[in-house]
């Protein structure tokens, strides 16, 4: 029978497709490289692969500025070769799930072309208009993402149009129905193609406050957090008005209510807000809500036991019905060996982190390199693609660091991932941590990470079971997971000393156990040790 709640618990593996593999030497990844880099993916013991945008798009955001929602990106290859990714990761038991970018459209999509037009053509209302003020200034204070004001002037129709990031990413009007039904006919065409699920980019960005009221100022010693560097003008504000209004919860019950018309598909949604955390309860509510949320939370530079139980505690208090995802890197951050490690990460700790977010109650992505323990890469100002990058240079590098190309074969040019010049060089730093060099090695990251995702699927209580923090030592990371079947406690010591802690039961053999020693009523953690002890 089809299992209707593979995301429940589920290792979701994130492909960053232009990185993952070049297939045709032109620099770029592609669906053809992922093709064949899938029994690879398999092996890693994950349940699912996302895939960041592969579709028609001028890059101006690396495909997040979508033109054709409907079609794959020459660069990237056909609607054969999505059809032919699906069947074989079908095949190997992995399920496809696909972003959808659903908050703005590329300035280059045909929506937007008839849209500035004029105030009359057909698609006039389908992105967010305003007039100026009198002296001609923006409409409000609002700003983007990405640097600057959130509002460009069209002089063909001589109004501005919101972009809450890049100004070639206008945003669509959702409190038009003949947006919001365009919107789930492009999700629908996907789950026709037959994907598994979407990730669901900025969700909360898709409606703005209809009044375009201003946002209110942050006082300096609150502007920091979640990747919004204090030098950001967007940090300068409450974001009450420009995203996460009220009128997104009934078109997430719409999405809901076309997923459940295709058993066995599943909604992940983005969600960066004021409460993140909030946001994530209210998203994914009942059986009329997204199936998983997912934040930033975990994606900052605090690392400590305190800050991740506390997260994960207020949002268990908060989501009493929904189901939670987690992930401590992706595209978008610096990488979580050099986040949480520094410069020179111990490889103990390492693994540790892959074991201690997928042991949290929810499903969890993995970004791709994650699994070799790869490092933030540095990447020159010259070398630079990303535009959040060049804005902010030097104080913020932008997020090419995290993006640059797998290193598969230590022998061959590129690391074996294109015989051509790669988009982003291949950092020499990643080249003796190829996937080559640590399959040769039984203790490498990589074959503990394999052999720790297999074992994971064996005990219920870390898959689907609940959760309750523990406050037993400032240096480790305490909790119960309990299902029907299994009780489990699990212990991380977030220090590089050994530390030693009262606990029971019985120390279970997982693909890391030496470093813990369980004797009497004294628990033992090895630095960056862990343990999981069965009650």
């Amino acid at each position: 029978m089809k299992d209707l709640t593979w995301w429940r618990g589920a290792v979701i593996y994130q492909i960053y497709p232009r990185s993952l593999q070049d297939s045709n030497g032109d620099g770029i990844g592609d669906l053809r490289g992922i093709i064949n880099r899938l029994d690879y993916i398999a092996s890693l013991n994950v349940d699912a692969i996302w895939i960041s945008p592969f579709f028609t798009s001028p890059q101006k955001d690396f495909g997040y500025d979508i033109a054709d929602y409907r079609n794959v990106d020459p660069m990237f290859g056909t609607l054969a070769d999505f059809d032919e990714l699906i069947a074989k990761a079908h095949s190997l038991n992995v399920k496809v799930m696909i972003d959808q970018v659903l908050s703005h459209t590329s300035n280059e999509h045909a929506w937007f072309k008839e849209s500035r037009e004029d105030k009359t053509n057909p698609k006039a209302d389908w992105y967010v208009w305003a007039d100026s003020n009198e002296d001609g200034t923006p409409p409000n204070n609002w700003q983007s993402i990405f640097g600057g004001c959130a509002w460009q002037w069209e002089p063909r129709r001589c109004q501005y149009y919101l972009h809450n990031f890049l100004t070639e990413q206008p945003d669509l009007n959702f409190h038009n129905p003949d947006v919001q039904q365009a919107a789930l006919d492009n999700i629908e065409f996907w789950l026709k193609r037959g994907v598994d699920g979407f990730r669901l980019d900025a969700i909360n960005f898709c409606f703005h406050d209809a009044e375009l009221k201003d946002n209110p100022a942050k006082p300096l010693e609150l502007r920091t957090g979640r990747g919004f560097a204090a030098d950001n003008p967007y940090a300068f504000q409450y974001h009450y008005y420009n995203n996460t209004q009220p009128e997104m919860i009934p078109f997430i019950e719409k999405i809901r209510a076309l997923l459940d018309k295709y058993p066995g598909t599943a909604a992940l949604g983005e969600i960066s807000s004021e409460d993140s955390l909030k946001t994530m309860a209210e998203y994914t509510e009942k059986d009329t809500g997204l199936h998983m949320g997912y934040s930033f939370e975990l994606l900052t530079e605090d690392f400590s036991p305190q800050y991740i139980a506390n997260t994960v505690a207020t949002l268990e208090e908060n989501m009493t019905e929904g189901w939670p995802c987690w992930s401590v890197s992706n595209h978008d951050v610096k990488r979580v060996a050099t986040r949480w490690g520094g410069e020179n990460p111990s490889p103990a700790l390492i693994k540790m982190l892959a074991r201690l977010v997928s042991s949290l109650r929810g499903s969890v992505c993995m970004y791709q390199g994650e699994e070799l323990g790869l490092q933030e890469a540095d990447v020159a100002f010259e070398d630079l693609q990303d535009p959040y990058g060049m804005t902010f240079w030097p104080t913020f590098k932008g997020r090419d660091g995290c993006r640059t190309p797998m290193p598969w074969e230590a022998s061959q040019d590129n690391a074996g991932f294109s015989t051509g010049t790669p988009w982003l060089p291949v950092s020499k730093q990643h080249v003796p941590m190829s996937v080559s060099e640590q399959e040769q090695d039984d203790a490498s990251i990589l074959n503990h990470y394999r052999r720790f995702m297999a074992w994971r699927k064996q005990h219920n209580a870390l898959v689907v079971g609940d959760i309750n923090f523990h406050d037993i030592n400032k240096d480790v990371l305490c909790f119960t997971r309990k299902s029907d079947e299994q009780q489990v406690l699990v212990a991380f010591n977030l220090s590089d000393k050994p530390v030693s802690i009262e606990a029971s039961g019985k120390l279970l053999a997982d693909s890391d156990a030496a470093t813990a020693s369980l004797a009497g009523s004294s628990l033992t953690l090895q630095a960056w040790g862990s343990a999981f002890i069965e009650q």
